[in-house]
C-alpha cells in the first residue's frame, strides 16, 4: 500500500490506489486527451500532435518538478520565469558574443540559476518574509539585471549563438524533425526527482517540512539546508531550460520565460500537489504537466478559440484543488481505519 505522501509501505490494494491524488489527475488526462483526439482528428493523435504537446511538456515539466518539491515542502518559487532568460542570455553572451567555448557559457548560465536559487533559499530561511514575496522580488531583480547587462555589454536585448554539432545534438536537436531532445532530459529529471522524493530518505524530510516545519526542525531535520537545496535545484532546472531553448532556437531573448511561472504551478496543482504542502507525488506532477500540454496544443489542432483553452485549464485547476482535498480526506480516513 502507498500512503498519501507517496512513500511505499507493505503491499498494494485497489482501495489504496483509488484514494491516491494521482487518480484524479490521471482521469483528467484521459478525458482531455480523448476530447482533443476527437476534435483534432488524425493529425493530433499522430506524430505531429504528439511531438507538439510533448515538446511543450518537456520544457514546462523540467521546471515543474523542483517547483513541485518546493510546494510539497510548503514553499513557492516565482523567480523561475526570470532565471530562464537570464541563464540563456548569460550563455549566449559568453559563448556567442565573446566566442568562448560552449561548455563555459553553459556552466555560467547554470551557475546563474543555482546562485539565484541560493539567494532565494537563504532569504526564505533567514527572514520572516513569505517565499512568495521573496521570489517575486528576486524575479524582478533578475529581470532588471538581465536587461541592464544585456544592453550594457551587447547593446541589444537579444543575442545569437550557433552551437557546435555535439552541443546541438545533446541539447537542441529535433529527432525526426519533430521531437525535441528535451523530452529525454525531462525523463531524466523525472527519474532523479522521483528518487529524491519517493526513494531516498530526504523525501521523508520534504514531506515532514511541508506538514509541519517546526516539528520537523525539532525532530532533527535540517530544514534550513533542505530548503536552500530545493531552491538551488529549482534555479538549476529553470536555468537548464533556458540553455535548452538557447541551443534549440540559437537565440536568447530578455523578454522570455514569464509564462513558465504560472504554467509550472498549474502543472503541479493539476498533478495533485496540495497548495498547503505536505502531500504530492512526482507521478502526479508528470501527469499534470502532460495534461496542461495537451490542452495547450490541442486547442491549436482542433481549431477552437484559444480562449477555450484558458477555460479548460481553469476548470482543471479548480477541479484539481477540489479533488485534492477529497482524496486527502479519503486517505486520512483510510489510514485511520488501518491503524485501528
Amino acid at each position: 500500500m502507498t500512503s498519501q505522501s507517496g512513500k511505499r509501505s507493505s503491499g498494494w490494494s485497489l482501495r489504496s490506489m483509488l484514494i491516491r491524488p494521482e487518480l484524479g489527475s490521471f482521469v483528467g488526462l484521459i478525458v482531455v486527451y480523448c476530447f482533443f483526439a476527437i476534435m483534432g482528428g488524425a493529425v493530433f493523435i499522430g506524430a505531429p500532435g504528439w511531438s507538439s504537446w510533448l515538446n511543450i511538456a518537456a520544457e514546462v515539466g523540467i521546471v515543474a518538478l523542483p517547483v513541485g518539491l518546493l510546494m510539497i515542502s510548503g514553499e513557492l518559487d516565482i523567480s523561475v520565469g526570470s532565471v530562464i532568460p537570464a541563464s540563456a542570455m548569460t550563455a549566449a553572451i559568453i559563448s556567442g558574443y565573446f566566442d568562448l567555448a560552449a561548455p563555459i557559457g553553459i556552466a555560467a548560465g547554470l551557475g546563474v540559476g543555482v546562485f539565484v536559487g541560493f539567494i532565494n533559499g537563504y532569504l526564505v530561511t533567514h527572514t520572516p518574509i513569505p517565499s512568495l514575496i521573496i521570489t517575486i522580488g528576486t524575479m524582478f531583480s533578475v529581470m532588471g539585471l538581465t536587461l541592464g547587462f544585456a544592453v550594457l555589454i551587447v547593446g541589444s536585448t537579444s543575442v545569437s549563438l550557433v552551437p557546435d554539432a555535439s552541443t546541438k545534438l545533446l541539447l537542441g536537436t529535433f529527432i525526426g524533425g519533430m521531437f525535441n531532445v528535451s523530452m529525454f532530459w525531462w525523463l531524466g529529471f523525472s527519474m532523479i526527482v522521483y528518487y529524491i522524493l519517493h526513494v531516498a530518505p530526504i523525501g521523508n524530510w520534504i514531506f515532514a517540512v511541508g506538514g509541519d516545519r517546526e516539528s520537523a526542525r525539532n525532530a532533527g531535520i535540517p530544514t534550513t539546508a533542505l530548503t536552500v537545496g530545493l531552491y538551488m535545484l529549482s534555479g538549476f532546472a529553470a536555468a537548464f531550460v533556458g540553455i535548452l531553448q538557447l541551443m534549440t532556437y540559437t537565440s536568447a531573448q530578455v523578454a522570455t520565460g514569464q509564462s513558465f511561472i504560472f504554467n509550472s504551478i498549474m502543472c503541479v496543482v493539476i498533478g495533485g500537489v496540495l497548495l498547503t504542502g505536505g502531500s504530492g507525488s512526482v507521478v502526479g506532477i508528470v501527469i499534470g504537466t502532460a495534461t496542461f500540454a495537451i490542452v495547450n496544443q490541442g486547442i491549436f489542432f482542433s481549431g477552437l478559440d484559444p480562449n477555450v483553452g484558458s477555460v479548460i485549464i481553469g476548470a482543471l485547476l479548480l477541479a484539481a484543488v477540489l479533488s485534492n482535498d477529497t482524496f486527502r480526506t479519503l486517505a486520512l480516513t483510510f489510514a485511520t481505519k488501518k491503524s485501528k
